[in-house]
C-alpha cells in the first residue's frame, strides 16, 4: 500500500465503525485527573484505552477489521498475526467472534501474562524469533504454509478502528491542544491524525517512542524506513525493530514533533498514574505520560491529552515498578 493509496477514514467512516465496536463494549471514558494535573503543571487529560475487554486499545482495530472481511464475504478459515500482546488479543477477540481460527506468534520470552489472556480467547499461540519483527516475519511464513490471511499489525481497516477512540476522545474534549500518543508500529498514532483530519481538531500531536526503540524517530530523520534495535524491556508494546512505511509517511505529514522516553521515565510514569488515578498501566501505556512530563515546562497553561493505551502489565513487573524498579 502506497502513501498514496492511504486515504485517511471520513468522519462517517468512523461514525460506523464506532458502531461496530459499541456491539462489544461501550465508548471509554476520558476524565481530567485533579492530581495528574498537579503534577503536570497544567490540565490533563486521560483517555482510558485500559477500560476495553481486552484492557488496551487494539481491539477496536480488530473488530473493525474482520467487520470488512465479514462485510466482503472474505472471512478465512484461519488467520495469523504477530504481537507483542495486545494486537494478538484484539484479532484473537475478533477471531473467535466470527468463528475463525487464530494463530499468534510471540517472540521468546514475551509476557507470560498476555500470552495466557490470549491462549484464553482461543488462540494458538507460537513462540519465535527474538523480537517482533522477527515474530511477524515468521507468522507471514506460517501463513503462507498453512494457507491462511496473514493479518499485519498496520492495515487501513485496523486504523478505521482505532481512531474511533481518539474521535470519542477529540469530541468529548474539544478543547484539547496537545495530545500525546505512544508510537508501535503506529496505528494508534494514525488513527489520532485520521480522527484530527475527519473533525477538522486544530490538537498538535506528539508522538511518542521509546528510547530503546528508536525506528520511528530515525526514519523520520532520515526521511525513509531505517531499522534500529528494539531493546526496551519495560515498553514492550513500543519494541518494534522495523518502521512500516506507510505509517512513517503519514506521521511525517502529521506529528508535531517526536519525543523519546526511558525505561527509567516510564516507570515513574507507571508509578504516577497509579498514585494519581488509582489506574493500571503497562509501560507502552505510560510513555504518553512520561513524554508530557518531560516536556512540562512547555505545556504550561494548555489542555493536554494523554492516552493511557493499555493496563496489560505482568504482576511481578508492576510490582518491582511500584518498588521504584525501571523494569
Amino acid at each position: 500500500m502506497s502513501d498514496a493509496a492511504f486515504a485517511f477514514p471520513t468522519a462517517g467512516e468512523i461514525a460506523a465503525a464506532a458502531e461496530v465496536v459499541y456491539r462489544e463494549f461501550a465508548a471509554t471514558p476520558q476524565y481530567r485527573w485533579a492530581l495528574l494535573s498537579e503534577r503536570l503543571g497544567t490540565a490533563c487529560w486521560v483517555k482510558h484505552e485500559n477500560h476495553t475487554p481486552v484492557g488496551a486499545f487494539k481491539i477496536r482495530g480488530g473488530l473493525t477489521f474482520f467487520e470488512a472481511l465479514a462485510r466482503r464475504g472474505a472471512l478465512p478459515d484461519a488467520v495469523f498475526s504477530a504481537t507483542r500482546g495486545n494486537h494478538g488479543q484484539s484479532i484473537g477477540w475478533a477471531a473467535r467472534a466470527h468463528g475463525v481460527r487464530c494463530t499468534i506468534v510471540v517472540p521468546r520470552g514475551n509476557s507470560p501474562e498476555k500470552n495466557a489472556a490470549m491462549r484464553a480467547l482461543g488462540v494458538e499461540l507460537v513462540e519465535h524469533g527474538d523480537d517482533f519483527t522477527a515474530a511477524a516475519d515468521h507468522a507471514q511464513a506460517l501463513a503462507a504454509a498453512r494457507g491462511g490471511l496473514m493479518v499485519p499489525s498496520f492495515h487501513r481497516d485496523l486504523v478505521l478502528g482505532v481512531a474511533t477512540y481518539w474521535w470519542e476522545f477529540l469530541r468529548a474534549v474539544p478543547r484539547l491542544q496537545v495530545a500525546y500518543v505512544p508510537i508501535g508500529l503506529g496505528s494508534g498514532a494514525c488513527g489520532l491524525l485520521a480522527a484530527k483530519a475527519a473533525l477538522g481538531h486544530a490538537v498538535r500531536v506528539v508522538g511518542v517512542v521509546s528510547s530503546g526503540a528508536t525506528t520511528y524517530a530515525d526514519s523520520l530523520a532520515a526521511g525513509r524506513v531505517v531499522e534500529s534495535p528494539a531493546t526496551t524491556q519495560l515498553a514492550d508494546g513500543m519494541a518494534v525493530r522495523r518502521a512500516h512505511p506507510d505509517a512513517l509517511a503519514l506521521l511525517a505529514r502529521g506529528l508535531d514533533h517526536v519525543v523519546q522516553v526511558g525505561d527509567a521515565e516510564v516507570a515513574a510514569a507507571m508509578r504516577a498514574l497509579y498514585v494519581d488515578t488509582h489506574n493500571l498501566a503497562e509501560g507502552a501505556g505510560a510513555a504518553a505520560l512520561a513524554a508530557a512530563l518531560q516536556e512540562r515546562e512547555r505545556l504550561a497553561g494548555q489542555v493536554v491529552g494523554i492516552a493511557l493505551t493499555g493496563a496489560n502489565v505482568d504482576a511481578t513487573v508492576f510490582a518491582r515498578v511500584l518498588n521504584g524498579a525501571s523494569r
